[in-house]
């Protein structure tokens, strides 16, 4: 008999999640069906998203979340024992799957990249950064490219990849130990909207404005940023982390004469719109470059599948430096 430890929602976030909001239950699994592998979980994530989206599981349901994990149980002849793969099994140590839904590691993976990368750089955060500066900012060399929570998982690849391309680059973050990260990384401006005026800083770094705006963070933030866009200017919006665990009134949006006579296009988007050759092409530049060292990587790592909800709630603080993963 198999026994899984899953993480449940018990409660919905009204605010800030608590430990209150989560219960650690134990199942047992039912043996494994022809096709079928049983996974256990080596390195899982959270991220911003699934404060929003936990508002569609129902109390008692185990928490969303993608994890890279080995199969140790196969009745699969196409998944054999000890093979590695990402799987979107959420908070849980063990699970069943069928493998149709399963991605294996890349042939070309090295022994010396870490597995948990799979879930961040070169994963799902890396594919964010990457689609929301070329597709949907369409940044071009020569642009000036604004990221906010530069710091995080996805702001920390999307500045990179945006000098990669000959942009200039302002990042933003809430620490001097990020801002100075953010250097480290090669970003030709840097601060912290903490302790300095963010108007004030977003035109002294750029006095002419700004092309490109990845936006991680909404709310009054990005009200100040688009009254600096240039003509024409383009707008990613990734998230709203500012606005996930308010209990209060929305703030007003930008003006929207701003957004009509300097033209801008704002898009939010999701990163499972790219599938296919466009999806593959895209890990592969990405483990190109991390291999490279054209793009760094920076992992917030905790240890034990029972820290999981504290890990959750110190991401959405701001506690991380680079991409949060827990492992088992």
């Amino acid at each position: 008999m198999v026994y899984a430890k899953n993480w449940t929602l018990k409660k919905h976030f009204e605010g800030h999640p608590t430990k209150s909001n989560f219960e650690l239950k134990t199942v047992e699994l039912p043996p494994l069906k022809n096709g079928e592998v049983l996974l256990e979980a080596l390195f899982l994530t959270v991220d911003p998203y699934m404060r929003v989206m936990a508002r569609d599981l129902k109390e008692g349901d185990t928490m969303m979340g993608q994890q890279v994990a080995r199969v140790v149980e196969s009745k699969n002849s196409a998944l054999p024992i000890g093979t590695i793969v990402l799987a979107s099994s959420g908070w849980t140590t063990h699970s069943i799957s069928d493998g149709k839904k399963l991605e294996k590691m890349p042939s070309e993976w090295p022994d010396t990249l870490p597995l948990s990368l799979r879930l961040g750089t070169i994963g799902m955060t890396g594919l964010t950064a990457y689609f929301g500066l070329l597709d949907i900012c369409g940044a071009k060399s020569g642009e000036t490219v604004l990221v906010n929570a530069a710091a995080g998982a996805v702001g920390s690849v999307v500045g990179q990849i945006a000098k990669l391309k000959g942009c200039k680059v302002v990042g933003v973050a809430g620490s001097d130990e990020k801002v100075a990260y953010l250097k480290k990384l090669g970003y030709d401006v840097a601060f912290n909207y903490k302790t300095e005026s963010l108007e004030e800083s977003l035109k002294k770094a750029s006095p002419d404005g700004y092309d490109c705006y990845f936006d991680n963070v909404g709310g009054e933030f990005s009200n100040t940023v688009i009254r600096q866009m240039k003509k024409f200017g383009r707008i990613a919006v990734c998230g709203a982390i500012s606005q996930y665990n308010r209990t209060s009134t929305l703030p007003p949006g930008p003006p929207p004469e701003i957004i009509i006579y300097k033209e801008l296009r704002m898009e939010g988007f999701v990163v499972h719109r790219w599938q296919g050759d466009v999806r593959e092409k895209a890990l592969k530049d990405l483990l190109q470059w991390v291999l490279e060292d054209k793009i760094q990587y920076k992992e917030y790592i905790t240890k034990g599948f029972e820290n999981i909800p504290a890990a959750f709630m110190g991401m959405l603080k701001g506690n991380n430096l680079g991409k949060t993963i827990v492992e088992v």
